[in-house]
């Protein structure tokens, strides 16, 4: 076990975990601390540093997530093996990056993950939060005996909606779901019967990828929607015969990944469109809470109960560890989606609805909304600041979310393989298509690191894109 030079500073602007974290990461980074290297106990570097354990582990917490340490049980916490390549002049170091002035430098891991999908967990575990499970764990529940789910995390969610969407939902429409993934899994599987057991389902191009494979995963067939800045393109939308689309799903609020939003009159199309032509709307409800720009906008569902399921997922706002979301469904749905539930099961155990219906009634998730709004917002114009005047280079508007677009001049999987190589995880950005006609650039997530690190990733993209390090 290595003994880790640390300290703390109290009163500073910094948490004192994000004091360790920073610190042990740049002991890291230094070579002071080697791969392989086995910390510290959290109770012992607690009582050498004075601090909580809480403090610590929240730090190790974040370290993990970022890649740098790993934890097994029974063998504590260790710096992460794979980052063998991180120095210069280690035997790992097998492949080189050119550097504009000829140097070489090591091939790194993703050291700095910029890939978008990320929130910041760091300050989750909080008091509230551990007490929500604490009281869920002290007693512990029962299955739940409604498929649909845990009848008060239901009424917590519509609370929710209500006061952070404006969604007026009452609970018996409410499903408790294991992600958005899932949700229109069971979606799908209800509209799905012996005599249409394929389904025409319209997604967006550019769109989500993750929600884009389920319908093909069950068997049904896609059909790729234009979009443009402003999201789905309602009159591009299919009209002829043989055309006839069975859902549509769209992202009104938050179009991924360019962040475009319906307009009111895009909004009122589409939702003539659906009724005329007997679709259903599902309505990706992704990143709608975290708006950098004006309020978060209205719910499709407010304007079409009756045509629209919202797919709903706490990920952003809390963890995608947690693996915890809704569905708010048409009246009409409500049964046949019950009945599918009661013969699958539902999906989230009680343990995890009993902890998040305590910790939503505390109010501590609206009270932690704000404040990642703030933090985001922050982060979000150092984004701006370091790439938005690059030469060839468009960093398109960021309206909400946690995540950049960068439209970039030249050969895409040169510029992903050298931030690769110079120890920045970022995604292509044509990935996010599911056809012809796609832009290449850069998709880059500024959510889940803290601001020093987050700095120094942007820079080095920075350094890529402006040519001072030439993509391979």
């Amino acid at each position: 076990m290595i003994d880790l030079p640390l300290r703390v500073e109290r009163g500073g602007s910094r948490t004192l975990s994000v004091q360790l974290a920073d610190q042990i990461r740049t002991l890291i980074s230094s070579g002071r601390v080697r791969p392989g290297d086995h910390l510290p106990s959290t109770r012992q570097a607690a009582a050498r540093l004075g601090v909580s354990r809480g403090c610590v582990t929240s730090a190790y917490d974040q370290l993990q997530a970022e890649g740098y340490l790993v934890a097994a049980h029974g063998s504590g916490t260790s710096v992460n093996r794979r980052l063998d390549g991180l120095h210069a002049g280690t035997p790992s170091t097998v492949r080189t990056g050119t550097v504009g002035h000829g140097a070489e430098v090591p091939d790194r891991p993703h050291l700095l993950d910029l890939r978008p999908g990320q929130p910041d967990t760091s300050s989750l575990a909080d008091s509230v939060w551990r007490g929500a499970w604490r009281e869920a764990v002290s007693s512990p529940p029962g299955p739940v005996e409604d498929p649909l789910g845990l009848w008060e995390l239901r009424c917590q969610i519509a609370e929710h909606l209500r006061q952070m969407r404006g969604l007026i939902a009452t609970p018996d429409r409410v499903v408790v779901t294991a992600g958005a993934r899932e949700g229109l899994a069971t979606v799908l599987g209800t509209w799905a019967t012996p005599d249409r057991a394929v389904l025409r389902i319209g997604v967006e191009s550019p769109g989500y990828p993750s929600l884009r494979r389920v319908p093909p995963a069950l068997g049904h067939r896609t059909v790729d929607l234009a979009t443009d800045a402003h999201g789905l393109r309602t009159d591009s939308l299919p009209d002829g015969p043989g055309d006839g689309l069975d859902a549509v799903l769209v992202t009104p609020s938050h179009q991924y990944p360019y962040g475009g939003s319906l307009d009111a009159e895009r909004r009122v199309a589409l939702t003539a469109w659906a009724s005329g032509h007997h679709s259903w709307l599902i309505e990706d409800d992704f990143d709608s809470e975290l708006r950098h720009v004006g309020s978060p906008l209205p719910a499709l569902a407010a304007m079409a109960p009756d045509l629209t399921v919202l797919l709903g997922t706490f990920s952003s706002l809390l963890s995608p560890s947690v693996a915890c979301g809704y569905l708010v469904l048409p009246a009409s749905l409500v049964a046949p989606v019950g009945r599918r539930r009661q013969a699958l099961g539902q999906p989230v155990g009680a343990l995890v609805q009993t902890a998040l219906a305590h910790y939503l009634a505390s109010g501590a998730l609206r009270r932690r909304t704000q404040r990642m709004r703030r933090i985001y917002r922050r982060r979000r114009q150092m984004v701006i600041d370091t790439l938005g005047d690059l030469p060839g280079a468009r960093l398109q508007p960021i309206n909400g979310g946690l995540q950049a677009v960068l439209v970039c001049r030249g050969e895409e999987t040169g510029l992903v393989e050298c931030c690769r190589r110079a120890g920045v995880g970022v995604t292509p950005l044509s990935s996010y298509w599911g056809g012809a006609g796609a832009e290449h650039g850069l998709v880059l997530g500024f959510g889940a690191h803290d601001d020093a690190t987050l700095a120094h990733s942007l820079r080095r993209v920075a350094s890529i894109i402006g040519g001072r390090i030439d993509p391979v």
